[in-house]
């Protein structure tokens, strides 16, 4: 088996969150007067934490920032789980990396209670762990949340599982193999162009690739 540690992205990764990202988006819009924004819109700003998503959502130079991030951060935690589903064969996935004692951790740029949140509600025992954005550790795609997992984890073999730019740098930063998935918020030709070597299109691929020999 080529690796013993899988660190997941969460967010177009391991789960469909497209539709209450942006519904709590355009909740904290709307309670400030400022227009909506579509689901692709959105799609194109998630990844990077939610100050970025919020600050890409706004017209620019706006006086109240902070309280509109405040809310969207209220809602999502609130509302994060209406419309989010696990994409196609994802669980199987993890069981059989389960089964095999591949050790499996999410690292996302999301805030941390709604990441350990979903995770909980999604996946049950089948993570080893899950971090979320928190003060005082960079967010990806600086290297340290991933390292600090890759540490409590105690992996000697690790990969980095993404679906975006910032994963794709995040894997570089920290020194692992990465390997993209092309069913998430970004298309494969924007991930190739970022630098990603491995791109699969299905779960059942992207387990191949893990659980293949070595060469």
């Amino acid at each position: 088996m080529r690796y013993d540690c899988v660190i997941w992205d969460l967010d177009g990764t391991l789960l469909d969150t497209l539709a209450d990202l942006t519904a709590s988006t355009n909740a904290a819009l709307a309670a400030f007067g400022y227009p909506p924004r579509t689901l692709e819109q959105i799609r194109q700003v998630v990844g990077n934490g939610a100050a970025n998503q919020i600050r890409k959502s706004l017209p620019e130079d706006v006086q109240d920032f902070d309280e509109v991030l405040a809310f969207y951060k209220a809602h999502y935690r609130a509302h994060c789980n209406e419309a989010t589903r696990p994409y196609p064969g994802i669980l199987e996935a993890l069981d059989a990396l389960k089964a095999r004692g591949v050790k499996m951790a999410v690292v996302s740029n999301k805030p941390d209670p709604a990441t350990r949140a979903l995770c909980r509600a999604h996946f049950g025992g089948r993570l080893d762990l899950a971090l979320g954005e928190c003060e005082g550790i960079r967010r990806k795609p600086a290297p340290d949340s991933v390292l600090r997992a890759l540490d409590l984890l105690g992996g000697s073999a690790p990969v980095y599982i993404g679906d975006s730019e910032v994963d794709v740098a995040t894997a570089q930063n920290a020194g692992m193999d990465c390997v993209c998935v092309s069913w998430g918020f970004r298309p494969a030709q924007a991930l190739a162009e970022a630098g990603a070597a491995v791109i699969v299109p299905d779960a059942d691929a992207l387990l191949a690739v893990l659980l293949e020999d070595a060469p």
